[in-house]
């Protein structure tokens, strides 16, 4: 059995046939199903293999053809009447293909290569493309958030707008950091993503990265955003706000939802544009400056749990500053002796307060929607008086956790306190709607 040749297996639980694809796991061979689906089949279940094309008519039937397109596509010159697109790749799924020879999926940069991806484009918006590097999102740094800023920088004179592919892990996270170093960005930002592989049926990295272009034409928009599928149908996408968005979910098209907010926009693949809340142009009349971040920077996040103990707020004293995600409304730490069990609290306020004069640190909740209001119990007041800041903040834990560290990269530390409070990229809403949605 060779990559790329199409074969039937004859195994313990009934036949499969289809494209044998590259395997990492030598025991196992993976097939891609004529459903476009690959499964993984364990090579002690297999009774016997016969290939049955070595390259299939259908495989050098489309081979052919999108050679053929690749020759003739965008020799045409650019459209003046339509806007021009930059799409910044850092890899991932979206911008990526099958190829019908050897049913994997390969990325594909170059605007050939997207406009036979998405043919819908080139009626859309003039496209340019350009790599920024292969980052995978979980493994993202402050580096990379500086290397994109620069880049946009690089770029941003040059086109109408700019669409960021990113893997959908941490594309949050980026988009809010992306949002703070931008300071006087007057172009939009669009940051897209899959959550579902481009070789799969359900893919939805089309209508992404169609709605970002179609919300980038129609619109004067010119902040940080995402684009994301706004229902598990493939029916419309929502812009939501660089700073109030979370991945609510592992697999499912609209995992991306606006947190203590609404989404900016719906858009249709069609074009459809509707502002769900109004929306002025921000007007700046400094051009763009980049305030980065310092990829030296310690930045911790703590999550409050029972049965702490004060040695874990010991392991940040040689951080810069320290997220605490505690419980509930008020963003509550295990800190009230309250029995003989609980002696170990008083040592962990003790901790706390030490920590706080040493470095910023900022309560969030855990709880997913609403904000953190220390007022409320006796234990907010407790890490008021301790030097814990967050009061009254509704910032998600990542969110705080970026803007914490683009403070302390660019403000002093009595600064970067009392900003940390301040609403500077709609981070913060200090009166909160209701949401009824929830996944």
């Amino acid at each position: 059995m060779k990559e790329g040749e199409r074969t039937e297996i004859k195994t313990k639980d009934g036949n499969k046939t289809g494209i044998i694809l590259p395997s990492t796991e030598k025991d196992t061979i993976i097939l891609k199903l004529d459903s476009g689906y690959n499964i993984g089949i364990d090579k002690k279940n297999i009774i016997s293999s016969k290939t049955i094309d070595k390259e299939s008519k259908t495989s050098k039937k489309w081979e052919k053809m999108l050679d053929e397109e690749k020759k003739t596509a965008h020799k045409e010159e650019n459209n003046k009447n339509l806007k021009t697109i930059l799409i910044l790749h850092t890899g991932g799924t979206i911008a990526s293909r099958v190829s019908y020879k050897t049913g994997a999926v390969a990325p594909n940069f170059s605007p050939e290569e997207l406009l036979q991806i998405f043919p819908e484009l080139k009626n859309l918006v003039n496209i340019k493309s350009k790599l920024a590097g292969i980052m995978f999102s979980e493994d993202m740094r402050f580096a990379h958030y500086n290397r994109l800023a620069k880049e946009i920088e690089k770029e941003i004179n040059n086109v109408d707008g700019i669409i960021i592919t990113h893997g959908t892990d941490t594309l949050a996270i980026t988009s809010a950091a992306l949002a703070f170093a931008l300071e006087n960005l007057n172009k939009p930002v669009i940051l897209v993503g899959a959550q579902r592989s481009s070789d799969r049926p359900s893919s939805d990295a089309a209508l992404n990265l169609i709605c970002a272009a179609q919300f980038i034409a129609k619109t004067e928009y010119n902040e940080v955003a995402i684009c994301m599928h706004g229902k598990s149908s493939d029916e419309d996408c929502y812009i939501l706000p660089a700073t109030k968005t979370r991945k609510m979910h592992s697999s499912r098209r609209d995992a991306f939802k606006a947190i203590n907010s609404k989404p900016i926009a719906e858009v249709t693949k069609t074009g459809n544009v509707k502002f769900l809340e109004h929306y002025n142009k921000k007007e700046h009349s400094e051009k763009l400056k980049l305030k980065l971040y310092n990829e030296k920077l310690k930045i911790g996040i703590l999550r409050a749990h029972p049965n702490m103990f004060a040695d874990e707020i010991k392991n940040y004293s040689k951080f810069d500053g320290l997220i605490i995600e505690g419980y509930g409304i008020a963003g509550n730490f295990p800190i009230n002796v309250v029995d003989k069990e609980t002696k170990e609290h008083d040592i962990i306020l003790k901790e706390l307060t030490k920590l706080s004069k040493k470095i910023p640190v900022v309560a969030t909740t855990q709880c997913i929607f609403g904000n953190v209001n220390m007022n409320v119990y006796d234990t907010g007041r407790k890490q008021q008086e301790a030097g814990i800041l967050g009061n009254l903040l509704d910032m998600t834990t990542e969110t705080a956790f970026i803007k914490l560290a683009w403070l302390l990269s660019n403000y002093k530390d009595k600064e970067t306190r009392e900003l940390i409070s301040k609403n500077l990229r709609g981070e913060i809403n200090h009166r909160i709607e209701y949401q009824e949605e929830f996944i």
